[in-house]
């Protein structure tokens, strides 16, 4: 091969890795579920919410997408909520390393989810849902408005996991070797 054969060479493999690395991310990357199509109502409605956090500051959930997602609305009023946290809360422990993310939304005040927190530490985030979660839930597909309801998303975003009632760690291990 020639100098200029080689120069030639160089070029054009530069430029097809070039078109293909384009081609990728306008896809959406290879990670990402669902890439390039519009995300369902019940999804885009979840990804365009802000929370209250604990600290006062706003919480957006937009800064969790592109990883999986348990969601998790409970209350500190909700016995079947309270006792189901200690297994999501292991769930997070073994599946974080894995790429899971949680975050659990109180349909409730402040002072008692502080006080709750307090007895009870969770290691992932908690943010207020208030009185507005509830119509969120219904929106998320859980018609009745029951709690403790969780969700999981893949990451792309889009839905793809519902339980109303209590969540048990051995069925999250299973979800996350199924959807992560």
């Amino acid at each position: 091969m020639t100098p200029i054969q080689r120069r030639g060479f160089v070029i054009g493999a530069g430029l097809g890795a070039a078109a293909l690395g384009a081609f990728v991310a306008l896809r959406g990357g290879p990670s990402h579920k669902n890439a390039g199509q519009p995300l369902s109502p019940e999804a885009r409605a979840f990804w365009a919410q802000r929370f209250p956090g604990l600290d006062g500051k706003p919480l957006d959930v937009a800064r969790w997408r592109g990883k999986p997602l348990l969601v998790n609305f409970w209350a500190t009023w909700c016995a079947p909520c309270v006792k189901e946290l200690p297994e999501i809360n292991q769930f997070y422990k073994e599946a974080q390393a894995k790429g899971w993310q949680v975050v659990g939304l109180a349909v409730d005040q402040l002072d008692p989810v502080k006080a709750f927190l307090q007895k009870t530490p969770l290691d992932f985030p908690i943010a207020l849902a208030g009185s507005q979660g509830l119509a969120l839930v219904r929106e998320l597909g859980n018609t009745a408005g029951g709690l403790p309801f969780s969700l999981a998303f893949d990451t792309g975003g889009e839905i793809n996991w519902r339980r109303l009632g209590v969540s048990r760690l051995e069925e999250l291990r299973e979800l996350a070797k199924t959807a992560g």
